[in-house]
């Protein structure tokens, strides 16, 4: 499917698979968000994968609830939730219909509307010169769904549909951008499972979450 610039959105065919072959594929795919204030985009650099009800740190572990109703339907939908009443992190639903799994989006390489980005991420600061550099702005997975705007309204948000005219929407396109070099990590900010490397980041890119220079 494409728009009308003729970016491809990615169809429910790409998330319909193995969920870690879909994590290692979203890098260098752009997140696309058009909210209240305009629209925002990156490109993905960092991706996390959640598997299953046998994965201690998937949301899913103990089995469906009404939160993670979400990651049991239809891949390609968003699984937007509030994490410790304080963040929206943005989730991409993959595998087939019963079977809960999830990439979380960790980083984004900020390409449209950074100074829209840069309002919303210092919004409320009481510092009047405080900024954020532009590899900052979508640096970490709270961070990135405040640039973008992405809030609570986007969970289930089926994202192989780009939004038309000005409407509100949130989905993931292809724009050809390639990543040189991937490696895969253990999961971080988690407190089980963190034995299984199911993260997969652009190396050297500072957009990256974590201590600086772990990647390396």
């Amino acid at each position: 499917m494409s728009d009308r610039s003729g970016r491809r959105v990615l169809p429910r065919s790409f998330f319909d698979r193995p969920t870690l072959a879909v994590t290692r594929d979203l890098l260098g795919k752009v997140l696309v968000c058009r909210a209240r204030g305009g629209l925002a985009s990156g490109m993905i650099v960092e991706a996390e994968a959640y598997i299953g009800e046998s994965d201690p740190a998937c949301h899913a572990a103990p089995g469906p609830t009404r939160r993670n109703e979400p990651m049991y339907g239809e891949p390609g939908h968003a699984y937007v939730y509030l994490n410790y009443g304080v963040h929206n992190l943005m989730n991409v639903v993959t595998e087939r219909r019963g079977h809960p799994a999830a990439v979380l989006i960790r980083a984004l390489e900020p390409l449209e509307g950074p100074e829209l980005m840069r309002v919303r991420r210092l919004a409320g600061r009481r510092r009047a010169r405080s900024t954020v550099a532009d590899h900052d702005l979508c640096r970490g997975p709270g961070n990135l769904t405040c640039a973008l705007g992405i809030t609570l309204a986007g969970n289930r948000a089926d994202l192989t549909r780009a939004a038309a005219g000005r409407r509100a929407g949130l989905w993931i396109e292809d724009r050809g951008f390639e990543i040189a070099e991937v490696r895969w990590t253990p999961r971080i900010g988690i407190r089980e499972g963190t034995e299984l490397a199911w993260r997969c980041i652009a190396v050297r890119h500072p957009s990256v979450s974590g201590r600086r220079g772990a990647q390396r």
